[in-house]
């Protein structure tokens, strides 16, 4: 079993790379070979399985490079995070849309059907929506990350569709808590609303404490990663596109998780400022879902926001 991961570099590309050695099989095979690629060199993993690429995921030879008809599974994770898609139209659309296509398309030409998940978001849904989203539901993005997302869904089942790949996209709720720095993404401040504050630093939440978001711990997401990768197509039928099971939290929840937690010294750390350009960002994201397809082929949320603070903190 030869894999790719893309984005392997990134946070989730590193935890999902080690859980994977760790485990050491996929799809009931044995992992032989994992390659993982990134625009940075990521840090070395210490195992004769790992191969590192570096290079644009948008040039073509750099992903001929990289995938081969013994490349088994692709786990496409490397994207433009949203902030930085909204700022930057030209990138966003070249790494988020382009890239992908590019991708299914060499494995199209080499005519192998890897099996292909890929990683969406919430940010594909907008506009007026029902109090509860299905994985059915309109596609009404909001955001050029969330077009750009949205788009490459489509592309990526209309290439299962046809045999080119055995695909599957698995919508991430927005992962929290995780390690590390902001990030340009624009709801980077659901973990820095905890982190900073459990490192005993200020933290600035700019969405109101109304504001519901989807989550789900690193933990769980690279749990799921790996369990929607060996899902059945046949489990998936027609329409391969999964929302994973989160917890649907308001800020004003996760503050009184933290408090719980770390006490009111630690929460009363977060300053609340208002900032009309996130907040019309993540505003537009639905803060609850149905999950129940998602259930029944076998995946599962946190237990609750404080347990998953918790967990953050020991491993911290």
């Amino acid at each position: 079993m030869n894999i790719l991961i893309t984005g392997g570099a990134g946070f989730l590309g590193q935890r999902l790379a080690r859980g994977l050695l760790e485990r050491g099989t996929l799809m009931g095979k044995p992992i032989t070979g994992l390659t993982l690629l990134d625009v940075v060199r990521p840090p070395d993993l210490n195992d004769k399985r790992v191969r590192v690429e570096t290079g644009d995921i948008a040039d073509r030879s750099v992903l001929e490079r990289c995938i081969s008809t013994g490349t088994h599974a692709i786990f496409h994770l490397a994207a433009i995070v949203s902030g930085q898609a909204e700022a930057d139209f030209d990138l966003g659309m070249r790494i988020n849309l382009d890239a992908s296509r590019l991708l299914l398309d060499v494995c199209r030409t080499l005519g192998h059907a890897p099996r292909v998940l890929f990683t969406s978001s919430v940010a594909v849904y907008g506009g007026t929506l029902p109090d509860v989203v299905r994985d059915d539901t309109a596609l009404n993005p909001q955001s050029s990350y969330g077009t750009q997302k949205a788009i490459a869904e489509l592309l990526l089942c209309d290439y299962s569709r046809r045999g080119f790949v055995d695909g599957r996209v698995l919508r991430l709720p927005t992962i929290s808590v995780r390690p590390g720095r902001p990030n340009a993404a624009a709801s980077s401040f659901a973990s820095g609303i905890i982190r900073e504050p459990l490192n005993g630093e200020r933290a600035i939440c700019p969405v109101n404490g109304d504001t519901r978001l989807w989550l789900l711990s690193p933990q769980k997401a690279i749990e799921s990663l790996i369990a929607g990768c060996e899902l059945d197509q046949a489990a998936l039928g027609l329409w391969p596109v999964v929302n994973l099971p989160g917890l649907s939290v308001s800020v004003t929840e996760m503050v009184a998780a933290l408090k719980d937690v770390a006490g009111e010294e630690v929460a009363a750390l977060i300053d609340w400022k208002p900032d009309p350009k996130i907040e019309k960002i993540v505003g537009s994201w639905p803060g609850a879902w149905d999950v129940s397809r998602g259930r029944q082929l076998g995946l599962s949320a946190d237990s609750g926001f404080a347990d998953v603070i918790r967990a953050f903190k020991q491993e911290s």
